[in-house]
């Protein structure tokens, strides 16, 4: 006999015993004008003291012969069908409840238990919801018929009220009826239909507080209580036909029901039915879809709970994280011995996590003492009253699947794939889950002692297949925040694509862009209004330019008004920047901004326009100075810091720390704790401490006044600037949250890299790689006249002739290679007479077949003259 078929017949047994013992504890009078606050109670005897573990033993009874069981059922089957096999009519009497008046009722013996109630209900108007008939000692359930009940002519029975140790009697009714309807099922009897199942499941659910959680757990309970679970799995392991089915809909309806329908705090409370889904599932084989469902389910709801309030106990979630584990290590595996191997799947990865969370919590409350935990756990040595072997255990998993994944990673470099970039889909399938997984990993090295280092150590190592999976796989809506504590085990490339997530993707529909229509005479105020004045949502999505007069649109003219609104932006003249003396791509805000009424506005308005640049990823020329990177990353300013923002502060400084200290000491500096600033037009002594003006310098606290000046200078004199700035940049990421952790992730080069592009000469081998020909062939005359003259320009020629063709003055840190499109030439049918025009939204420059070099080198040098090659695009 099957494992499957014993446990339907154990599971029918146990549930048949559990609807037939319920017992009459007490009965009490009620006034007839408020029956509903003093019904009688009637409370259901069951074989253990706690009916929710009652379904652990039905595996005891697995050993039982196949004969044995199914001589049961048809034992059961014969007596109750040949008890009404001949139908005969009855009279009988009903005790009411106060024992003051007795009903006499007559009925056919084949009428059912539901009809005497509604019978009842029609004389005394008694809802039916609310009856309760004992016969011999025993409930009678409504879908049994009189003949099942074993009625005699003159039969007494009892009236009494619904149970006082519920408040929903109406949910008993509902599962009572679902669980005797299940065992009718699984006896095979054809009258039933599986619809009543889902109908009754689906109304105890509409029947749920939603509002109130204490109701909402009573509600619930009755589901555990009446061994519905139970009911359920014996449903599904039914042979019957159809009952597999619709036992499958019925668990799926309820896990589907109770996410979607119920509220957070509500759907917690269904987490110990779930987990008793899961424990007898889990029974049949743990690759059953239905129990894989059910396992995710549970593991949503205790990933939400709140630790403190969890109604499931860390030994329960515990085997479900062990049996995770062991499987990851088993597909890890997989993964690796062939690099077409499925590896992980997703639904494990993100079970695992699940499960993790509430368990490392917990953990974590238990040591309770601020650094890991160091193993082997000695007796006394720390403040763990409990869960020492999960510990230990937990300390195994990570052990084993870090080295696992240390494999996988040291597989994954052996594959060209990632060394030459190859994006043969076949190499990839074993290796997308594989962040997630050294994620949960990272988590639980954190409470151990070693463990952490340990970690990261081993990433390093394997840096390449880290940033491979970074470029790779890493999505929008994960959590990177990990990959970024240490920065050293990523590259250029693939912090830009986790900093580059935290913005939003630029749309491609028109009508979803913010439109602009500017006049370049009016370029930096027109923009301000645009941007500054503009809801963030709405700036989200992407912008759509046109200059006012022209008819060039799209993503050139965008290009080119990003270059020349940020030129506007940091032109020195505009008090809004200074530029560093040794390096005059460089900016920090201007202490002396204030000299604009609006400059804060300003502030925010570039740090949009920043940030919008980058999300569109054009390159501007400009980058941040270090003093201005730094405080938008939340971090101290140092001495070295200030090296390229004040050449001379940084010098004065620097001598002032490296002088003898006798001469500090003799005063011969004779200098205080003040600072002289320039305020509108007029200088005044600020004092860099209270009491400054008195504190003369000395050798012991030179260090000090050296740091204060840094401080107010560079922190204290633009911090209102620096806020401002940081606000407007926040305001379009897709998380203002991350203002600051978005430079955190980053470098200052990288950032220099986003923002200016290359810092090398345009390469003209590099261009002409990346260029494609319509019209042409590379071969042609023209176009090797073409290349000759742009290789004799000058590097300033070359940027103005990139910006006539495609609106880019400065390329990507990659090149010709790094942008989003080739670039072409195209032929065109005008008269050599005419210069070369072009399309710079699709990288497009079109010339005709000039006669010959002269006059082609004569038209590209009027090209590339400054006046005329910007702002030349024709769309």
């Amino acid at each position: 006999m099957s494992l499957v078929e014993t446990s339907i017949d154990c599971v029918h047994q146990r549930l048949d015993r559990l609807s037939s013992k319920r017992k009459l504890d007490e009965y009490g009078p009620t006034d007839d004008d408020d029956f509903s606050s003093d019904l009688v109670s009637v409370r259901m005897r069951r074989d253990e003291p706690n009916a929710v573990n009652s379904t652990n033993h039905l595996t005891t009874q697995l050993h039982n012969s196949q004969k044995q069981q199914l001589s049961h059922i048809e034992h059961v089957s014969d007596s109750r069908w040949s008890s009404c096999s001949s139908s005969r009519r009855l009279q009988f009497f009903v005790r009411m409840i106060s024992g003051a008046n007795t009903l006499v009722l007559q009925a056919d013996s084949e009428d059912t238990v539901k009809s005497v109630h509604e019978r009842i209900h029609s004389i005394t108007g008694i809802p039916v919801i609310e009856q309760r008939l004992i016969y011999r000692g025993k409930q009678l359930q409504w879908e049994q018929t009189l003949a099942e009940c074993s009625i005699q002519n003159d039969a007494g029975l009892q009236l009494v009220g619904r149970m006082r140790s519920t408040g929903h009697p109406q949910a008993w009714q509902l599962i009572d009826e679902m669980v005797s309807l299940i065992c009718r099922l699984c006896r095979g009897e054809s009258t039933v239909s599986h619809k009543y199942v889902k109908s009754r499941l689906m109304e105890f659910f509409r029947m749920t507080p939603r509002n109130d959680t204490e109701a909402a757990a009573g509600h619930l309970q009755i589901f555990m209580s009446s061994c519905a679970p139970a009911a359920l799995v014996m449903l599904y392991v039914s042979p019957v036909k159809g009952n597999k089915e619709c036992a499958d809909e019925s668990i799926r309806q309820f896990i589907s029901s109770s996410q979607n329908v119920l509220p957070k705090l509500v759907l917690s409370q269904c987490a110990p039915i779930m987990l008793e889904f899961c424990k007898l599932l889990g029974r049949t084989a743990h690759d059953d879809p239905l129990y894989s469902l059910c396992r995710s389910s549970l593991g949503s709801m205790v990933e939400k709970c709140d630790t403190n309030k969890a109604l499931i106990a860390v030994q329960e979630i515990f085997p479900f994280v062990s049996e995770l584990a062991a499987k990851l290590s088993s597909d890890l595996v997989l993964s690796m011995e062939s690099p077409t191997g499925i590896g992980p799947l997703l639904s494990d990865v993100c079970d695992f996590t699940a499960f993790l969370l509430p368990l490392r919590t917990v953990i974590k409350e238990q040591v309770d003492l601020g650094v890991p935990i160091s193993l082997p756990i000695e007796e006394g040595g720390y403040n763990i009253p409990c869960h020492r072997e999960e510990i230990k255990f937990l300390h195994g998993i990570f052990t084993d699947l870090l080295g696992k994944m240390e494999q996988c990673l040291l597989k994954m470099e052996e594959c060209s794939t990632v060394k030459e970039k190859r994006e043969d889909e076949h190499f990839h399938l074993g290796w997308c889950h594989y962040l997630t997984i050294l994620k949960e990993l990272n988590s639980i090295s954190k409470l151990y002692q070693g463990a952490e280092k340990l970690f990261w150590a081993k990433l390093r190592l394997r840096k390449v297949s880290i940033c491979y999976l970074v470029i790779r796989y890493a999505k929008r809506n994960d959590d990177h925040k990990w990959l970024l504590e240490l920065k050293d085990v990523t590259d250029f490339e693939s912090r830009r694509h986790l900093a580059m997530m935290m913005l939003p993707e630029v749309k491609d529909e028109y009508e979803e862009l913010h439109e602009m229509l500017i006049d370049r005479s009016q370029l930096l105020a027109e923009s301000f209004e645009y941007i500054a004045r503009s809801d963030p949502e709405g700036l989200r999505g992407g912008l759509f330019m046109e200059f006012k007069n022209e008819e060039a649109t799209g993503p050139g003219v965008l290009r080119e008004w990003f270059f020349l609104v940020c030129q506007a932006i940091f032109n020195p003249q505009n008090a809004l920047f200074v530029a560093c003396p040794n390096d005059r791509r460089r900016f920090f805000p201007n202490p002396a901004s204030k000299v604009d009424p609006l400059h804060l506005e300003y502030f925010s308005f570039t740090g949009r326009v920043i940030a919008l640049a980058l999300m569109h990823k054009v390159q501007i020329g400009i980058v941040l100075d270090r003093v201005l990177f730094l405080q938008l990353a939340g971090q101290s300013v140092s001495l070295e810091d200030i090296r390229d923002a004040d050449p001379c502060l940084y010098s004065g400084c620097k001598k002032i720390l490296d002088m003898d200290a006798e001469v500090v000491d003799s005063d011969a500096l004779g200098l205080t704790f003040v600072r002289e600033v320039e305020e509108l037009g007029s200088r005044k002594v600020v004092e860099l401490c209270p009491g400054g003006k008195n504190i003369a310098v000395n050798s012991r606290n030179r260090k000090e006044y050296v740091d204060l000046l840094i401080q107010h200078h560079f922190v204290t004199s633009i911090s209102e600037q620096v806020t401002h700035f940081s606000q407007g940049f926040g305001d379009m990421l897709c998380d203002t949250r991350l203002k600051k952790f978005f430079f955190q992730s980053l470098e200052l080069q990288d950032l220099d890299w986003m923002l200016h592009g290359s810092e090398k000469a345009i390469s003209v081998e590099d261009w002409k790689a990346n260029t494609e020909y319509n019209g042409y062939k590379e071969s042609d005359q023209q176009i090797h006249w073409f290349w000759k003259i742009v290789g004799e320009m000058s590097a300033e020629q070359r940027m103005v002739l990139l910006f006539f063709w495609t609106s880019i003055k400065y390329l990507p840190i990659e090149g010709f290679g790094g942008l989003a499109s080739r670039l072409y030439i195209y032929k065109s049918n005008e008269s050599y007479v005419r210069l070369p025009s072009s399309h710079t939204c699709f990288y497009r420059l079109c010339f005709p077949p000039y006669p010959s070099m002269a006059v082609m080198r004569d038209r590209l040098h009027i090209i590339v003259q400054e006046h005329v090659g910007c702002s030349f695009g024709t769309w």
